[in-house]
């Protein structure tokens, strides 16, 4: 276990090569006798630095560039293995509102004014959210190139606006020791008709004067004390 961490490779390799070593007295590479590796370091170098530029591009499309752009044809599958060698995988990207300087802004200032808050000031604030269900499709079958651990970088993201047509509202709560039911709404109410309705059902159930929304598509969360 720890000679596989220490040299970076899979504990099954280590059997083998101790294996290798008692019968021929060396772990050199045993000589093979299949096809030799179409791609250079260069190669491999031009296809990641491509996929970091146009991250929405295909490896299909990736092969295409590759080709026209040094003579080296590889197939698709070539270009999952060389950029997976390197960390990068085809994901679907998070889709996000399209947030400007000021979002960013208030949101920052936000955060920072309640950092110390103490557990007492929490719990009197509930927790809130709301998912919208539309009729309309999002096919979703957009894929981009990164790297693990990279899922909510800038570059890995998609802008998208909510859906117009019909759906479903759903949303509910939660207070430090107890949650609400959850409610489901149709989406034709206003928001402000649902945020009455929602904050007015939260208050006769718990109590709670305090009401935090972290909607995904509001400019910057809201605590509002809410007078019934």
């Amino acid at each position: 276990m720890e000679v596989s961490e220490e040299l970076g490779i899979a504990q099954s390799v280590i059997p083998r090569l101790w294996q290798r070593f008692q019968d021929d007295g060396n772990v050199s590479r045993c000589y093979s006798t299949g096809l030799p590796r179409v791609t250079t370091p260069n190669v491999d170098r031009y296809l990641a630095v491509t996929a970091k530029r146009n991250r929405r591009s295909t490896a299909s499309d990736l092969s295409r560039q590759l080709s026209s752009a040094t003579g080296t044809t590889v197939s698709r599958q070539t270009v999952y293995r060389r950029l997976g060698h390197i960390g990068l995988y085809a994901r679907r990207p998070v889709r996000c509102v399209p947030l400007t300087a000021t979002h960013c802004r208030l949101r920052l200032a936000w955060s920072r004014e309640h950092a110390l808050w103490t557990p007492q000031q929490w719990s009197c604030v509930m927790f809130s959210d709301e998912s919208r269900f539309s009729l309309q499709s999002d096919s979703r079958r957009t894929f981009i190139w990164r790297a693990p651990g990279t899922r909510y970088h800038q570059e890995n993201t998609i802008e998208r606006h909510r859906y117009g047509g019909a759906g479903w509202l759903v949303w509910g709560g939660i207070i430090l020791g107890s949650r609400t039911d959850l409610h489901v709404q149709s989406v034709t109410m206003t928001g402000h008709t649902i945020g009455m309705s929602f904050w007015k059902n939260m208050y006769v159930c718990f109590g709670a004067p305090w009401v935090l929304n972290f909607c995904l598509w509001m400019t910057t969360p809201v605590l509002t004390v809410q007078t019934l």
